[in-house]
């Protein structure tokens, strides 16, 4: 049977020169950077040979990058650290309905501690309006965070026009990358942000490394406190091997990052057009304005889950953008906001490529999911049409 990873939103596999260059870290190499004798200098050469590569790859200042554990990790230190810093000056933040949860529970977290948050809308393609943001400007605003692109729905938002606006206002403006550094060119001066968060798993780089680019001269009060780290802004013994894999996994995708495109996109044009030949499966996210190597869908009558179970079973391995695939058991907020009924949410599947993906696997697929789309609505109760409800959890049988 083939095995069709079109999962990478999620994550992807270590490439094989990153994991040449982590491995000396993990044997003979494994000084602590802040040691003075041989085993902590070459440690911290590392480290900042690391940090060079990552910030060249968005064309940044070494200095302006802060290693963290996890994108997640990022995007807290980025909305905690500005507010926090900032708080004498305002308490009101601006972030968008479709952010990652780690930006939309820190902003709960924040609202908690007495920040006021405006939640913006966006529109049927899941875009976020300049102007919209432009209206929720308040003289309180100390920080705008917008996601690059949503990993479920795979619309690019225009950052640019955003930043320009929250420069003007001069409003610190940061935005969660993960799902776009490694898979489109990020320029840091073209973005017009002040910070953005990056994780080195979405280009072919280990677990556990990844960064918050805080623009130099900014403000940020440190998430984590401790030692002198990270410059004094992130505490704990930096995790070198993976570190030096962000590096080395930087370097690697600024040389292939056009070729990778140019391999994924016709194969997700491929995927959307056989798939609109599907009854009732609709395409989820901007048709054009949307990551190279993504293609996503809510298709009626079937539930998400049920298609990741069909489809692992022929050896394809995807994702829902409905989280009836995981414990909260919810309808996703990113389908509800850019308007898809809640029943229909119930049937969101997501296929993310990446440069293993062939011609043949998506062949393959073009031929395997129209046919589990129809066995499934053979066996589906709801066949003849879901019923309206108010209902936002998900149908689970007990």
């Amino acid at each position: 049977m083939n095995k069709i990873y079109m999962d990478h939103v999620a994550t992807n596999p270590l490439h094989p020169d990153v994991l040449d260059a982590m491995l000396p870290y993990l044997k003979e190499n494994y000084g602590n950077p802040l040691s003075l004798y041989e085993p902590g200098m070459k440690a911290r050469e590392a480290l900042e040979t690391a940090r060079a590569q990552t910030a060249d790859l968005i064309h940044a200042k070494p200095k302006e990058i802060i290693f963290t554990a996890s994108g997640a990790e990022a995007n807290n230190f980025a909305v905690k650290g500005i507010a926090f810093a900032l708080q004498n000056k305002g308490r009101h933040i601006i972030v968008s309905k479709i952010e990652h949860h780690s930006i939309l529970n820190t902003a709960r977290f924040l609202e908690k501690n007495g920040f006021a948050v405006t939640y913006l809308p966006v529109d049927n393609d899941g875009l976020v309006s300049p102007a919209d943001v432009e209206k929720a400007i308040t003289d309180e605003t100390i920080l705008i965070s917008i996601i690059h692109a949503s990993p479920e729905i795979g619309t690019i938002q225009p950052i640019s026009d955003i930043g320009k606006i929250a420069r003007g206002r001069k409003i610190v403006f940061h935005t969660d990358a993960v799902s776009t550094v490694g898979n489109i060119p990020v320029d840091m001066e073209s973005l017009n942000v002040d910070l953005m968060s990056f994780a080195a798993h979405q280009f072919y780089g280990p677990k556990g490394a990844a960064a918050l680019y805080v623009r130099e001269g900014t403000r940020i009060v440190p998430l984590i406190y401790g030692g002198i780290q990270e410059g004094g802004r992130r505490a704990g013994t930096e995790n070198v091997p993976a570190i030096v894999g962000m590096g080395k996994a930087a370097e690697i995708t600024k040389r292939d990052l056009q070729k990778r495109i140019d391999h994924v996109t016709p194969l997700r044009d491929s995927i959307i057009s056989n798939a609109s030949k599907i009854d009732k499966a609709i395409l989820t996210g901007h048709p054009e304005q949307r990551l190279p190597g993504h293609a996503s869908f809510v298709v009626e009558y079937i539930e998400g889950e049920a298609m990741l179970l069909m489809l692992a079973a022929k050896g394809i391995y995807s994702a829902s953008g409905s989280a009836c695939s995981s414990k909260a058991l919810k309808s996703s907020p990113v389908l509800i906001s850019i308007g898809i009924p809640v029943h229909q949410a119930q049937g969101s599947v997501v296929f993310t490529l990446g440069e293993g993906t062939t011609k043949e696997h998506i062949d393959y697929f073009n031929e395997t999911f129209p046919q589990i789309i129809s066995r499934l609505r053979e066996i589906s109760p709801y066949a003849k049409g879901w019923e309206d409800t108010e209902d936002s959890s998900c149908t689970v049988k007990k």
